[in-house]
């Protein structure tokens, strides 16, 4: 057994938990559990798997994964990032071809566009040479075209003068009109439920929720997460692993408590919505990985 695996298999006895229990919170086989705790990975599928299995295993006993990854570095196995040399290549000589390639469609628009500005040149040329016979047929009727011009302002300026006297009466006739009360009964809006932060320290935050008719909440995980909600005396509700492609949503009526604690083992796997609207974490996921929100409920009260 290696000095991991024994830290690993004393913290699990010391919350009592067993090896089926927990298989049944990280959802990963029990031997491969039992080849963790002692320093046997030659069954896991490989050097990936078994970082990860680490990792769900030390979330699952709230235990930080980076501290244990840098404390036994020597004895855990490094990741597929060996191989990430070969593939960089692969990426340059594609990326070469394709720079290459992307020169003549950097050319051709330019081409087209040339080739467009040119016919918009020569159909104007063309336009104003047929055109140009016809400019002393326009000065000679410039006169007539002033006397148009003349006229359409008077019958303009008469119109408006009009359409004043007839705004006027308009306004005159309104005016003269009882006005009658107004007897229409204000609509009373249903106020909005009001969910925001009361504190933070470290990696817990502490929420409001108020002016809601119910409490009800839900959890999405777009990865691999380890999710625990209890109220607030400790009353499990529901523990366990979200993970995308297999149980990833969990929906949980607490109406009836008036205090919930919901533990993230991966918040930027692990989005929450509290009767569908979206937690905002007061803690950055980047900064926090694991964070403990706690949400005070207060019932609205019926009138």
């Amino acid at each position: 057994m290696t000095e991991l695996g024994n830290r690993l298999k004393e913290a699990r006895l010391a919350k009592g938990l067993s090896l089926d229990d927990l298989q049944s919170m990280t959802k990963i086989q029990k031997r491969y559990l039992v080849g963790i705790e002692e320093g046997n990975y030659s069954a896991m599928p490989g050097n990936f798997y078994v970082r990860a299995f680490i990792k769900q295993y030390a979330e699952a006993l709230h235990l930080n994964p980076e501290e244990l990854f840098e404390t036994y570095k020597s004895e855990i196995p490094a990741s597929y990032s060996d191989e990430l040399p070969q593939q960089l290549s692969r990426v340059t000589t594609h990326k070469k071809i394709s720079q290459g390639n992307s020169k003549i469609f950097d050319v051709l628009p330019k081409v087209l566009i040339g080739v467009f500005v040119i016919g918009i040149a020569s159909l104007l040329y063309y336009f104003f040479a047929t055109n140009a016979g016809t400019d002393s047929n326009q000065s000679t009727n410039k006169d007539n075209e002033q006397v148009k011009l003349v006229k359409n302002e008077k019958l303009e300026k008469a119109q408006a003068e009009e359409k004043a006297k007839e705004d006027k009466k308009k306004k005159e006739t309104v005016e003269e009109e009882p006005k009658k009360e107004e007897t229409t009964t204000p609509v009373e809006e249903t106020p909005k439920q009001v969910l925001s932060v009361v504190q933070t320290s470290g990696r817990n935050s502490t929420y409001s929720l108020s002016d809601a008719d119910k409490f009800v909440v839900k959890i999405v995980s777009r990865g691999v997460s380890w999710v625990s909600v209890k109220n607030g005396k400790g009353k499990s509700f529901y523990s366990g692993t979200l993970q995308a492609g297999g149980v990833d949503t969990q929906t949980i009526d607490l109406s009836a408590e008036t205090e919930a604690v919901i533990i993230v083992g991966k918040t930027v796997d692990a989005d929450i919505y509290v009767n569908d609207q979206k937690l905002e974490y007061a803690v950055a996921p980047t900064e926090k990985v694991r964070q403990d929100i706690t949400i005070q409920y207060v019932p609205k009260v019926q009138q």
